[in-house]
């Protein structure tokens, strides 16, 4: 057996998933187990990456024990409701209890088409796993909740975009694939039985510990707010713009998921966005706080009807939830950014402090990560300055500054050494370079070499490491890179 599993959502009712085999393909190949995620699913590294891995992780050979569905859900996308969407692409063959306790999906990206489809293929590129692949793995070393990768395989046959393209399966880890948009699928034909079911699946399955409140709904709805309030707080933290915040693609276990348009800053720019279809901006790296909290509305929405037994009440039990967003994410994102500028008390202009110096950073067009690492230097050696000022348009814009944040340092405890120390745990000097995947990408497409992919994901497992021998892969882009887009990968 390659997995034990148990299967929870598959014993809920048939209205939530529609049963669906992976459709098979040609030739299919290992590209790259994730040794150490399969070690934690009590899997066998060696197994999975065999031939007979192959099989099962491109869905030709179903592992004993699945139960493949695809599962139903709806969403806002870009604000507009569309009431079914579902998994058109994605097949869930079950859940495996890990050696931590913890439950989580094991699902195949790119299997094959399904009752969602919606005319879709089913299938995956190879360029979208692989930057799935990297960026979701990149995250979980960032230390930021997110789905995993466990595996990708080749298919051997090949799918059409806008241009042909090898195809490729994605074997995708998550804590579950229950979105906000789930209960939107259900809110929609009006079933409260199924809505409740689901509301005391998720709860039990994600925040056991508020299980017996004696309103799984309204605990739900408390957890999920906090749960996403942090998830982007910590986003802002690394630079990242997910890109389509629609809200099929919030979860409601607090991961971030589906890496399609997905990017992150190099120069720092609260307006920025990378999505090809996101034209007014709603996405955008500043936004993400307000989007987020608009996606929760439409989740204490679908449980409205469970918030109380009276409507006026229930609306007002709602807003007040929803209001609790706003000062959790702001304590969440203050605490971020103290941890940057090596704050490890709180004073109460901390928050001015951080918002002048990102202020002068866009002015200046300054390199969001690099500037970080280099302020981390700067933490125990005054001289390192220098490096830092170097990023602006006018050293004296951080010189400046700094005179603020040095008379904010005086007040700290702790050595200079250990304060830079603990900056380096928090600021990396390494992400997903947006070209560097790229370039991944291209020569993985393009050539079948897949070895700068294999670097780039070795390098990123360790962040926060210097490893001056792949000091290339933290420098920012040129001029002619800095123009960059991302796209859907269907």
């Amino acid at each position: 057996m390659m997995f034990v599993f148990d299967n929870s959502y598959a014993r809920l009712p048939d209205r939530f998933y529609a049963r669906v085999a992976p459709a098979k393909v040609p030739e299919p190949r290992i590209v790259k187990v994730n040794r150490a995620l399969a070690e934690l699913l009590g899997a066998d590294a060696e197994q999975l990456a065999s031939p007979a891995g192959a099989q099962a992780l491109s869905g030709n050979v179903p592992p004993e024990g699945a139960e493949p569905i695809a599962l139903a859900y709806a969403g806002h996308q870009f604000g507009h409701f569309v009431p079914q969407l579902g998994d058109g692409r994605a097949i869930l063959l079950g859940e495996v209890v890990g050696k931590d306790g913890i439950r989580r999906d094991v699902q195949l990206k790119g299997a094959g088409r399904t009752p969602f489809s919606r005319g879709g293929d089913g299938r995956a590129a190879l360029g979208p796993v692989i930057r799935e692949y990297v960026v979701s793995e990149a995250m979980a070393a960032l230390g930021i909740p997110t789905t995993r990768a466990l595996a990708a395989v080749t298919t051997g046959d090949r799918v059409m975009r806008d241009e042909i393209l090898p195809g490729a399966v994605l074997t995708r880890v998550a804590a579950s694939h229950i979105r906000v948009g789930t209960f939107e699928y259900f809110a929609a034909r009006d079933d409260r039985e199924a809505l409740l079911a689901l509301a005391s699946h998720a709860l039990a399955r994600h925040y056991p510990d508020a299980v017996g409140s004696g309103n799984d709904a309204l605990a739900l709805l408390e957890r999920v707010v906090d749960a996403q309030a942090d998830l982007v707080a910590r986003w802002l933290g690394v630079g990242f713009v997910h890109g389509v915040m629609n809200t099929d693609n919030t979860t409601v276990s607090g991961e971030t998921i589906d890496y399609g348009p997905c990017a992150f800053l190099d120069t720092y720019d609260p307006r920025r966005k990378f999505s090809s279809i996101d034209h007014a901006g709603r996405y955008a790296f500043a936004n993400q706080p307000r989007i987020a909290q608009w996606n929760l509305a439409r989740l204490a929405e679908a449980l409205l009807p469970f918030l109380a037994d009276e409507e006026e009440e229930a609306v007002r039990v709602a807003t007040e939830r929803l209001e609790r967003f706003v000062p959790r994410f702001e304590t969440a994102y203050a605490r971020v950014l103290r941890a940057k500028l090596g704050l490890a008390k709180e004073e109460e202009g901390d928050r001015a402090l951080a918002q002048d110096l990102l202020e002068r950073m866009a002015a200046s067009e300054v390199d969001y990560t690099s500037f970080f690492r280099r302020l981390s230097a700067a933490a125990a050696d005054p001289a390192a300055d220098a490096e830092a000022a170097s990023l602006f348009r006018e050293p004296g814009a951080y010189r400046d500054w700094a005179e603020s944040w040095r008379k904010r340092l005086e007040r700290e405890e702790g050595t200079p050494e250990a304060r830079a120390a603990a900056m380096r745990r928090t600021n990396p000097a390494f992400i997903p370079r947006n070209h560097r995947v790229e370039e991944a990408i291209e020569a993985a497409v393009r050539r079948g070499d897949f070895a700068p992919f294999e670097t780039l994901t070795e390098v990123l497992a360790r962040p926060f490491d210097d490893q001056p021998e792949h000091a290339a892969l933290a420098e920012p882009p040129g001029p002619e890179q800095r123009h960059y887009r991302t796209f859907c990968g269907t």
